[in-house]
């Protein structure tokens, strides 16, 4: 036992837990931490606004796939980490956020700067606590870390009252702690797992569908040498893009709602799916539509609430997705028939084949997203991090940008998080310094958060920021333009800002790019420079997204 302060005990706590960066923005209630923070030798990236804190720490994780840090003081900081910590939340990424509080005596009696942090956050966090004693801090923090990280992967807050930061008290550090835990089988019932290997080796018209699960427990080996054995085409969800490289001969690409329409077709001529950490959202299959019933689905999750929630299943496999493919590959007898599939596999050719992108005609003065996705994967390597803002930018990205790495794609699934890409671009270039990171933003959404470019210089974290630029919330006014007769309402941003001259104003380097040939130019230039680049490329306000589809919805 040694006798330390709260503060210098939290300090000390994330210290053992290896931590090296947290992002953050100080305030009167976590001033005691900020104090010890100094002598530590953990760095400290100071944000702009505190939503972007635990975004950097979400890129952070899905980069590095370690827990992010993210740190506010009290009330108004607490809160504004809100849409990060459930951005991160809902696509599974592990994240610890630590927030000051008014001291214990003043809790509940609206002191300045008050703000009921754990209730306000009890829905979007796998877990949350107020400490009320400094002796919990080192338990509370190793347990946050291992909650944070360990099955379903998510958010842990944990809100510091001052007093308790500033009381001495006598410290143990445990090396490992014991908690209540929500039962998890290590492995499915044997039955179960025989039942899906049996019916994967009879199937003729296998199709695998990859969700984020396939990312983020590791399961990479296992998955790629199940599809290859197999001989099952792959369909991703916005969460996996990366977990098989898209230039495979059976992948498939993105599904659902803005996927490719041959993916969402498969889907309904499948006779085995094996859905891997995948939810089935209402981004891949339509709300309340049901696949054939003679198709056998195979589901399996880390977490039960998944399993049968949104399509029916005929074998839940509840575990750890490495776990389990590896069990169902040993439980696999011989080698498979490529006969078996080859009818499958030719028919699946033919659509992918047969399918040609509708292209409106170019315009003067204007640049087409496809093509620039293109452009961009052919100029970078294939290990550099692509981010991505909310809209129209988003699925241009997640259709068109080829991705061939795990962790080299993130975007904000789940929540769809408007400003999500940028400061998540800087927590990805902290976490992979070495590696070129492109932001691909729309102009609506790059604005939410374009303070944090004096993040980016002020830190030296040089990333890339390709604005998509229609002066529009793009996908709004595309819906508007579908299903509304093209009456826009409020989605027209008009000509500010000049995003050369704003980037320019924050020490950044902007340029303004009016053909293919220059925007290839701006980036290479941009891989080059030391301070973080904004491109912006003029695209039609009229532009729409294609392809767009519901998997099960009613066509036209």
């Amino acid at each position: 036992m040694v006798v330390m302060s709260g503060a210098k005990a939290l300090v000390e706590s994330l210290r053992r837990e290896k931590v090296e960066v947290i992002f953050g923005l100080p305030g009167g209630a976590i001033i005691p931490v900020y104090d010890e923070l100094i002598d530590s030798g953990i760095r400290h990236v100071l944000v702009r606004h505190e939503q972007c804190a635990a975004h950097m720490a979400d890129g952070y994780a899905r980069a590095s796939g370690r827990v992010g840090v993210c740190m506010a003081t009290s009330g108004p900081g607490a809160t504004n980490l809100v849409t990060g910590l459930a951005t991160a939340q809902m696509d599974s990424s592990p994240l610890v956020a630590i927030t000051g509080q008014v001291p214990t005596q003043m809790i509940g009696r609206d002191a300045f700067q008050e703000a009921d942090i754990v209730g306000v956050t009890a829905s979007i966090t796998k877990h949350n606590l107020q400490l009320r004693d400094a002796e919990e801090i080192p338990y509370a923090v190793k347990a946050a870390f291992e909650i944070a990280n360990s099955g379903r992967k998510g958010v842990v807050l944990l809100d510091l009252p001052k007093d308790v930061q500033m009381t001495e008290k006598d410290m143990v550090f445990p090396e490992k702690v014991e908690f209540a835990r929500e039962p998890l089988l290590e492995l499915p019932p044997l039955e179960n797992l025989k039942k899906a290997a049996r019916l994967l080796e009879k199937a003729e018209r296998p199709l695998i569908l990859a969700g984020g699960g396939v990312v983020g427990s590791g399961a990479l080996e296992e998955f790629r040498t199940l599809v290859e054995r197999l001989k099952a085409p792959v369909a991703t969800a916005l969460m996996a893009k990366g977990c098989i490289p898209e230039n495979h001969p059976l992948s498939l690409g993105l599904m659902g709602m803005h996927g490719m329409p041959y993916t969402n077709r498969l889907l309904f001529e499948a006779d085995v799916i094996l859905a891997v950490g995948f939810r089935f959202s209402d981004r891949t299959i339509a709300p309340g539509k049901t696949l054939p019933k003679e198709t056998k689905v195979i589901h399996i999750d880390i977490d039960i609430s998944e399993i049968g929630k949104n399509v029916e299943v005929d074998i839940p496999l509840q575990g750890d997705a490495k776990k389990c493919l590896k069990a169902i590959l040993n439980l696999m007898e011989g080698p498979l028939q490529e006969s078996r599939t080859s009818a499958w596999l030719r028919h699946v050719e033919e659509l992918k084949r047969s399918f040609k992108p509708r292209e409106s005609p170019e315009t003067p003065g204007y640049l087409k997203p496809p093509r620039l996705m293109k452009e961009l994967r052919d100029i970078l390597p294939p290990n550099a991090i692509a981010t991505t803002e909310v809209g129209q930018n988003q699925m241009w990205a997640a259709i068109y940008f080829k991705t061939y790495h795990p962790r080299t794609f993130i975007s904000s699934g789940g929540l769809g998080a408007m400003g999500f890409g940028f400061p998540a671009a800087l927590g990805a270039k902290v976490a992979k310094p070495e590696v070129p990171v492109v932001d691909i933003a729309g102009d609506g959404s790059f604005l939410m958060n374009e303070q944090e470019l004096a993040t980016s210089v002020k830190e030296g974290i040089p990333v890339t920021v390709i604005i998509i630029d229609n002066r529009m919330l793009g996908m709004v006014a595309q819906w508007q333009r579908a299903l509304y007769q093209r009456r826009y309402s409020q989605v027209e941003l008009g000509n500010t800002p000049d995003f050369v001259k704003l980037a320019e104003a924050y020490g950044a380097f902007g340029l303004r790019v009016g053909s293919y040939e220059e925007f290839r130019r701006a980036v290479r230039e941009a891989l080059k420079s030391d301070v973080t680049t904004v491109i912006d490329v003029p695209v039609s306000p009229e532009e729409n997204v294609s392809p767009i589809s519901i998997p099960g919805a009613p066509e036209g």
